[in-house]
């Protein structure tokens, strides 16, 4: 492997000055568009790494991006916020940046967000898991500290930058799945609906129903953390009342696998006497794969959110006074083996 080059080497090579080459990699506008090609082509040929505590003294810059994580929303322990954090990571990367991850107490996340900006520790942040009562993006607007929401803020779409999934129109097509094959007893286990994400999809499944002239059963609803013993434990409770569901619908894949463990210890078969769907995140490492997937499901990649969410931010340090971007983002709904027509 070839020794990578420092700053003034690429230079020489490049036959123009430090500044002209630093500039043109940290996208200064005064750099032509042909120079910054050449540079970053060049760059790229001989290895060179950028040392983030350079640019940092160089630009004036933290050249990091922040992640404040509330303790409460477990967020640390979560596969999805993992798969998220390695796409945007990977973002941050291609542009030397770093990234911070910020755990605090509830009550000192407004805190957290101040030193972020008074102390100039990160460029800009990341907004996870908006609420549907959500304040963040009032402060972080105060404090001048730019931001990207993963999800939206209800109310609030058209003065932020923000990256979801339709999940609104994710659940209904779902539903619309179920009711097609008959199920009438359709049970959703959702996320905690103070979240927007989760509200949406509750949103989505009530007006497919509605719109078939069906109401949900209360009893047949559950709103929780997306874990695999909730997904069952739920599954075992429903399957015992005396008006079973025949099918659920589900926000997550660990809880879905935690609904089939509960069929099969009632002695039934997915896919034949209950069906299942559930949302798809595309997690690296529980892959929902294979030529006919093991779960009909609602997929959306949330690494690819990730990546895009950090591309939105990098824009926005670059050009302060754009207007805010948002990209709203289809779910794939795939036929796997878990649905089947309802049993007669």
């Amino acid at each position: 492997m070839s020794k990578s080059v420092n700053l003034r080497e690429l230079s020489q090579r490049l036959n123009l000055s430090q500044t002209t080459v630093s500039r043109a990699l940290n996208g200064y506008p005064e750099v032509s568009p042909s120079t910054r090609k050449r540079v970053a082509e060049m760059a790229e040929k001989l290895g060179y790494a950028p040392n983030s505590r350079a640019r940092s003294l160089a630009t004036g810059c933290a050249m990091a991006i922040g992640h404040v994580i509330p303790r409460s929303i477990h967020e640390m322990m979560n596969p999805i916020f993992l798969e998220f954090i390695a796409g945007a990571g990977e973002t941050y990367s291609r542009h030397g940046y770093d990234m911070i991850i910020t755990v605090v107490d509830d009550a000192n996340e407004e805190s957290a967000y101040r030193e972020i900006a008074s102390r100039k520790k990160a460029d800009g942040v990341i907004i996870h898991g908006p609420a549907v009562n959500e304040h963040r993006h009032k402060l972080l607007k105060e404090l001048n500290l730019p931001f990207v929401v993963h999800g939206r803020i209800p109310g609030a779409e058209a003065e932020t930058s923000w990256i979801d999934m339709k999940n609104r129109r994710a659940f209904a097509r779902a539903t619309d799945l179920l009711l097609d094959l008959g199920h009438k007893r359709i049970a959703l286990l959702n996320g905690l609906e103070h979240m927007d994400f989760a509200a949406r999809r509750r949103q989505g499944f009530e007006e497919a129903l509605a719109a078939r002239g069906l109401a949900p059963d209360p009893a047949l609803m559950r709103s929780a953390d997306m874990t695999e013993p909730y997904g069952c434990d739920s599954a075992m409770e429903m399957l015992a009342m005396d008006g079973p569901p025949t099918a659920f619908l589900v926000s997550s894949m660990i809880s879905a696998i935690g609904v089939a463990r509960a069929v099969g210890q009632r002695g039934l078969r997915t896919g034949t006497d209950v069906s299942i769907i559930t949302h798809d995140d595309a997690l690296s490492f529980l892959p929902n794969s294979g030529e006919v997937p093991i779960f009909t499901c609602t997929r959306s990649s949330v690494r690819y959110a990730g990546e895009k969410a950090g591309e939105l931010l990098l824009n926005m340090i670059a050009d302060p006074l754009s207007a805010p971007t948002a990209l709203h983002l289809d779910a794939e709904l795939i036929i796997g083996q878990s649905t089947g027509p309802a049993p007669k």
